[in-house]
């Protein structure tokens, strides 16, 4: 699922996925929208960057036998069965006007497991900025509480003071231009029988190293006008009196 956007040179106007149905006439969907697309009017600035931050998980998925490998002529052939041995989870950091993005894998999805992840970046890739302005997905977000539970309280409070927090609506995670990212690399660095950490971690550090040095970027293209056009029935009506 791909925003409006201009990214890779591609424009795609931006529908809730068909087989998860926001609710309709629901003012907390509608404000929650209209609030992270008002992050994504403000100009970039340095002192305050915008953050985006998401997850997705990845199947472990091996061979059942051997693959034969390519000749001349033939590519690589494997057989149709394979064997899945769970999944791994990967958190999105990225900064969508600027460009540099981070991919962290951890074996839960958790907002305990995801904190870290924001934490390294706070403090490793922006030190210097007053203030973060975080969007992210509302399921597994790194709430302020799963700080406090990883670390001592000032240093959990130190963390959290940095970031002006955003969540997207829910069944709206498209809306977070870190999903952008994760459909990038889910095609086709990702798109294979991947059996483990030591097969998808070059993988995943090569591709952000590409990304990264490409200075990939998202210029946003859906605002609150387009919203309440294309989705307009997702819209309560007025309430008078």
């Amino acid at each position: 699922m791909c925003p409006y956007h201009a990214h890779n040179n591609a424009r795609t106007p931006w529908q809730p996925q068909p087989w998860v149905i926001p609710p309709q006439a629901n003012a907390a969907w509608v404000w929650a929208l209209a609030d992270v697309l008002e992050v994504y009017t403000r100009p970039d600035d340095p002192r305050r960057p915008q953050v985006c931050l998401d997850e997705t998980s990845q199947p472990w998925v091996a061979d059942t036998c051997a693959p034969l490998p390519a000749t001349p002529g033939p590519p690589t052939r494997g057989d149709e069965a394979e064997a899945r041995q769970g999944p791994a989870h990967l958190w999105m950091v990225f900064e969508p006007l600027a460009g540099p993005r981070r991919v962290q894998g951890t074996a839960r999805r958790t907002a305990l497991d995801g904190a870290p992840v924001l934490q390294e970046w706070v403090d490793a890739q922006d030190p210097q900025a007053e203030q973060m302005v975080l969007v992210m997905d509302p399921r597994n977000p790194p709430k302020p509480a799963s700080r406090y539970e990883a670390v001592a309280p000032a240093e959990a409070r130190r963390v959290m003071a940095r970031l002006e927090s955003h969540e997207t609506p829910t069944h709206g995670r498209g809306v977070d231009r870190a999903e952008t990212e994760l459909s990038v690399l889910a095609t086709p660095w990702l798109d294979r029988r991947i059996p483990d950490p030591t097969t998808l971690t070059p993988a995943v550090a090569a591709w952000e190293r590409h990304r990264n040095a490409a200075k990939c970027r998202v210029a946003w293209r859906f605002t609150t006008r387009h919203a309440s056009i294309t989705l307009k029935r997702l819209y309560p009506s007025i309430q008078l009196g």
